[in-house]
């Protein structure tokens, strides 16, 4: 697959992308565990069919300690019994949070409600801007169709400095 567009070829468009990434930096502050992040943006990727972002936080999670047979089951977590109960809420977040169009209500009072109980407010508020923000990236990489398989781990460290 060839990309239809470089984002970074458009000033306007590389602008952003560096301050997207520096916003993002931000969550790094929270008590959120960076493998449980990398989580949720891997799951909100494979939804939306981002194979550059499958492909960064992949190798992020696994970065950041992840073991290969949990990234496997990522897309099957539902079906599969290594991950806990916090982690299912903050995927069944993620995937309520995504999917909004297919559910009336968006976000189900169940998911919130297993949400509140395995998170406090700040690690809450952080699981939304990473599901708000790894949809934003998603559907810009679809659109121009950028390829995953090219990603190192740390690469966009850079933009901070930028």
């Amino acid at each position: 697959m060839e990309p239809r567009f470089n984002l970074f070829d458009s000033p306007t468009a590389a602008k952003f992308a560096k301050r997207f990434y520096g916003t993002a930096l931000v969550l790094d502050q929270s008590t959120l565990p960076k493998s449980l992040r990398e989580l949720v943006e891997l799951r909100v990727s494979q939804i939306n069919g981002c194979g550059f972002c499958v492909d960064i936080h992949t190798k992020e999670a696994a970065a950041a300690g992840e073991s290969a047979l949990r990234l496997h089951l990522v897309a099957t977590w539902r079906e599969s019994t290594v991950f806990t109960g916090a982690e299912r809420a903050a995927l069944a977040l993620a995937e309520e949070g995504t999917r909004l169009a297919d559910a009336h209500q968006g976000v189900s009072d169940e998911t919130w409600a297993a949400v509140r109980e395995h998170f406090d407010d700040d690690e809450i508020g952080t699981l939304v801007c990473v599901i708000g923000m790894i949809n934003a990236a998603t559907r810009m990489n679809v659109i121009v169709r950028n390829p995953g398989g090219s990603y190192e781990p740390g690469m966009f460290a850079a933009f901070d400095a930028a």
